[in-house]
């Protein structure tokens, strides 16, 4: 039976750079993302690779996103050995100014929609007993730029979030940790109607 890796945001940038790695390393690949142009050029992509890959088109800032992806692959692929969170969304502007709305909106998708994701991705695993969980960070939340602070915020959240979860997770043999990039060049892995070489 083979591996099986759940990516959100698994269409472009880093994400899509993780879902090519899984890939590579023989895992079948589900794709979360908002994008569906980019989803369907990410599966093509794999499949040329000679790579089984699926996309759904989800929001996880919306739960009911959340709950139809993970209701597929329970029923679909049948178990999940890696769920990665890397969707993540910025609204930057002028603390001053930066509307509430805004904030909520980021930390709805980068912190809320990790949690939604682990959560039914660890009901999943705590039947097999094994898992990984993995939290795409951010060195910005231990460190910040100005007029950041929604997306910093998500970023420091979702560190706080790994060590609680791996806590509360270890005794169901689910591995917990999160990986925080700086500035990464994502240009080469944009769909082909944003690819720009820089």
């Amino acid at each position: 039976m083979s591996k099986k890796a759940a990516i959100t945001g698994g269409a472009q940038g880093i994400g899509k750079a993780i879902s090519l790695a899984f890939a590579d390393k023989g895992y079948e690949v589900c794709i979360a993302d908002v994008d569906p142009e980019a989803g369907a050029e990410a599966i093509q992509e794999l499949r040329e690779r000679g790579h089984e890959g699926y996309f759904m088109q989800v929001d996880v800032g919306k739960e009911s996103d959340v709950e139809r992806w993970f209701s597929w692959i329970e029923s679909e692929l049948g178990h999940i050995d890696v769920l990665i969170n890397n969707a993540g969304i910025a609204r930057n502007a002028p603390m001053l100014e930066l509307p509430l709305a805004s904030f909520d909106e980021v930390l709805g998708v980068n912190l809320r929609g990790a949690f939604a994701c682990s959560q039914l991705a660890a009901k999943l695993m705590k039947r097999q007993g094994s898992g990984a969980i993995i939290h795409m960070a951010s060195t910005r939340g231990l460190m910040s730029e100005p007029n950041t602070e929604a997306y910093a915020a998500s970023k420091g959240g979702l560190l706080a979030l790994t060590h609680a979860m791996a806590v509360s997770l270890g005794p169901y043999g689910i591995r917990v940790n999160a990986i925080s990039p700086g500035w990464i060049e994502t240009a080469d892995w944009q769909k082909t109607s944003e690819r720009r070489t820089p």
